[in-house]
């Protein structure tokens, strides 16, 4: 199996409390050695990579006001993640490196040229976790007054990612020549322009940034529309999903794997990780000991502004369910939230108002590591899944004890390397 890790630059991640944990580190989060050490552990644990999520902005549905998420720290980038994976890539060998950035928002040219830069200084260890932005928030930070409508934003992201892909194919893998003699440094009959024309998207190249070893970024996605499953069959090589119910994940994954054949592309090589937390124990019974007061350590309210966060609901005003619809603010929201409280609604018989103010993400496994490690492999074995996305609750404490408990457990079970395939992200996905 895979195996990637969520990452935020704050102290929280999708657990809106875990930050008040007694083992949780908050001194370091502008220190270099919080990144460094992160990525020493994945890479020693053998993961595939990791990726930082992230938001151009802060989020101010709730109430009107960015107030609860920067009192209850919620999910907030306090670094740019483009600041810190330079500081990773030059601790790690092997670590894949993986970054949020918005197809929507930031030019074409701009994003192949940060993302080619860092693959060629990581020596081929860069995944591109292509977002097109849901919030207003975003686009009046970058001048715009309203985020685009979904349909819009996909199409525009397809020419995003065409460009992309042109300008990284601008350079042949052979242009170096390196002859001092001759004075010949590269050969500008292997370097092309691509004069990229869409219809919002226009770039001419070529980069000035070679090819990388891995010939260009892996491309990951996570988008759970009806419109973000035709972009991920197209262009995904990683699709991130919060399906946690293996009947769900099974329906989810070959949905994805259809399209994608359809496509033309093999299956195969666009992988569906599924995200998953862990709570682990010396017993069952100490594990859900943790669990419990890992989830009694969020405030309601941040509950309540997460939630109005990824439905763009003001949901200190709206907790009817029928009114959701008609409160939410335009074009904004993500469908996967929505369908996930759903999910949860028509599993545990709760009401709308019932799950906004609860943790809406995927519950966690609890148990001890052959417990986790039973539930990851069924889950892997079946076909559910082709791996995880580990997303944490207290940081680092959740990574250390998974990478020192469940991660031998796998190994010991045949279903998880125990040395990389390769020394790019793209060997290592396709040679587990």
């Amino acid at each position: 199996m895979h195996l990637i890790a969520y990452l935020k630059t704050g102290p929280t991640a999708l657990h809106v409390g875990s930050w008040r944990h007694p083992e949780a580190t908050l001194d370091d989060i502008f220190e270099p050695s919080r990144y460094e050490d992160i990525a020493r552990l994945l890479e020693a644990a053998r993961f595939d990579g990791c990726f930082y999520a992230d938001l151009l902005g802060l989020y101010d549905t709730h109430g009107g006001s960015f107030a609860t998420y920067v009192q209850g720290a919620g999910q907030i980038s306090f670094l740019d993640p483009m600041t810190v994976l330079p500081l990773m890539a030059r601790v790690t060998r092997h670590l894949g490196l993986g970054v949020t950035l918005s197809t929507t928002l930031i030019p074409a040219y701009y994003l192949a040229r940060m993302l080619a830069s860092l693959d060629r200084l990581s020596g081929g260890r860069v995944a591109w976790n292509m977002l097109t932005s849901s919030t207003d928030l975003e686009a009046q930070n970058f001048g715009l007054d309203n985020i685009p409508p979904r349909e819009l934003r996909y199409d525009h992201a397809d020419e995003v990612v065409e460009a992309c892909c042109a300008l990284w194919d601008g350079w042949q893998a052979d242009a170096f020549v390196l002859d001092k003699a001759k004075g010949i440094f590269a050969d500008p009959s292997k370097v092309k322009y691509q004069n990229y024309s869409g219809r919002w998207v226009k770039t001419r190249g070529p980069l000035s940034i070679p090819r990388s070893p891995q010939d260009r970024p892996i491309l990951m996605q996570a988008g759970a529309s009806e419109r973000g499953r035709q972009f991920a069959a197209r262009w995904a090589e990683l699709v991130f999903t919060m399906q946690y119910r293996k009947s769900d994940l099974l329906t989810f994954t070959k949905d994805i794997k259809r399209r994608v054949a359809e496509r033309g592309r093999d299956p195969a090589d666009c992988r569906i990780l599924a995200a998953t937390s862990v709570v682990i124990g010396e017993t069952e019974s100490i594990a859900r000991e943790r669990a419990a007061y890992i989830d009694a350590l969020p405030d309601p309210e941040m509950h309540l502004a997460s939630s109005s966060s990824s439905l763009s609901v003001d949901l200190s005003k709206v907790v009817l369910d029928e009114k959701v619809v008609d409160a939410s603010q335009g074009n904004q929201g993500v469908q996967g939230t929505r369908d996930r409280i759903d999910r949860i609604k028509e599993a545990e018989g709760m009401t709308f108002a019932q799950v906004v103010k609860r943790n809406t993400q995927s519950p966690p496994i609890v148990g001890t590591p052959a417990m986790i490690a039973d539930r990851m492999q069924d889950f892997f074995e079946s076909g559910a899944c082709d791996g995880f996305v580990i997303t944490p609750n207290v940081f680092p404490q959740m990574y250390e004890q998974f990478c020192r408990a469940v991660v031998p457990e796998l190994q010991r079970r045949g279903v998880f390397r125990r040395e990389y395939a390769g020394t790019t992200l793209r060997e290592n996905l396709r040679n587990p």
